[in-house]
């Protein structure tokens, strides 16, 4: 693991130079854990030569300095003297452009104030530009946070029943997850039934589920921090013909994009492709949201997958593909896998089943 966690510094380090920084500030949690192996940093400096610090509470002192690797770990008290003692060494160590991930608009104040001859930027996308890309230690854990979150809706395609509540069945798909090694769920479980199926973010509630309703799940667990997420939809007791339309049109841009989905190719191009496949059986208006997302540490980042995103894909981006159509009144579908994008294609990370019809 260490080995991956010195390449991603490095990385980082040589960007620093790349943009003609002397440093760079982290306060992002992902972002501290994915430079280190440490969750639970307040901040970490990053000179583009020498040490890196790690400035942590005491509450995680102890377990830093057991687990973070390629940075001294230094305690704090509290946070206004983790800023005092960054822009100490900032001076102390006499660089004189610093970027940093985020700040809130008080600390930045401070800081500047504080550092009136130093230059601080804005480089975000320094780190999302490394961890949109995957490397082999971070595809290990979402290939298992993906085979968590398929077995947990193999266990919701075996619960679903009518009769039974939207949390109910959220909660048999979480301990089913749990029980095979999950840390947790990615992100809140959504079960969201009838014409609740229709809320793309519908979430889960005491309805009970009925006979010839839509069921809409999104499930995602958590493994070593990594993230999977995973739609699918199904329909209890025999399907209505509209059912099965709704469900046959998505899965089919689902399976198109699937196909072209490699490196090279453009994100908007790719939202195009299910786009119009879903606009040409007359459910344009009801795409509602963006073909998908990357995941990782976080359950969605960059890249997007939308109408907007022009840039191509990389060999190592990890990305959801969901398409789907919401009927206000009626429910919805959505067909989603986590996806890992490769220089001739695209491996599907998730692999539950897609039957509609289910009992």
């Amino acid at each position: 693991m260490n080995s991956f966690l010195k390449a991603r510094m490095a990385a980082l380090k040589a960007s620093l130079r790349e943009e003609g920084l002397d440093g760079y500030i982290v306060s992002n949690e992902a972002n501290i854990l994915y430079l280190t192996g440490f969750l639970g940093g307040v901040r970490l400096l990053i000179p583009e030569e020498g040490e890196n610090h790690l400035y942590v509470y005491g509450v995680n002192y102890e377990s830093a300095k057991r687990t973070a690797k390629n940075c001294g770990v230094e305690l704090v008290e509290r946070r206004g003297d983790t800023d005092m003692r960054i822009a100490d060494l900032v001076r102390g160590l006499r660089l004189g452009r610093v970027g940093f991930d985020i700040m809130e608009a008080s600390v930045y104040l401070k800081l500047a104030e504080a550092l009136k001859d130093v230059r601080l930027n804005p480089r975000g996308k320094l780190l999302w530009r490394l961890r949109e890309v995957k490397d082999e230690e971070e595809l290990k854990c979402m290939r298992r946070a993906a085979e968590l979150t398929s077995e947990g809706v193999k266990t919701a395609f075996e619960t679903v029943r009518s009769g039974l509540r939207e949390y109910e069945l959220a909660a048999e798909i979480e301990y089913a997850m749990r029980r095979m090694g999950s840390e947790g769920v990615a992100f809140d479980t959504i079960v969201a039934s009838g014409v609740r199926s229709a809320f793309p973010h519908g979430g889960c509630t005491d309805r009970k589920i009925r006979k010839g309703d839509l069921v809409l799940i999104d499930v995602g667990a958590k493994y070593r921090h990594y993230r999977a997420d995973l739609s699918r939809t199904v329909a209890v007791g025999k399907p209505s013909p509209e059912q099965k339309k709704i469900h046959e049109t998505v899965r089919e841009a689902h399976q198109k994009v699937l196909e072209i989905l490699r490196a090279g190719v453009k994100a908007c191009d790719a939202d195009a492709v299910a786009r119009g496949l879903i606009s040409g059986k007359g459910y344009g208006g009801y795409f509602v949201h963006s073909l998908g997302h990357g995941v990782g540490l976080d359950v969605q980042e960059p890249p997007a997958l939308s109408q907007e995103n022009e840039e191509a894909l990389r060999a190592g981006n990890v990305v959801t593909v969901e398409p789907g159509i919401y009927l206000a009144g009626f429910g919805g579908v959505r067909v989603e896998d986590t996806v890992l994008v490769l220089e001739d294609g695209a491996e599907r990370l998730t692999t539950a089943p897609y039957a509609l019809e289910v009992e």
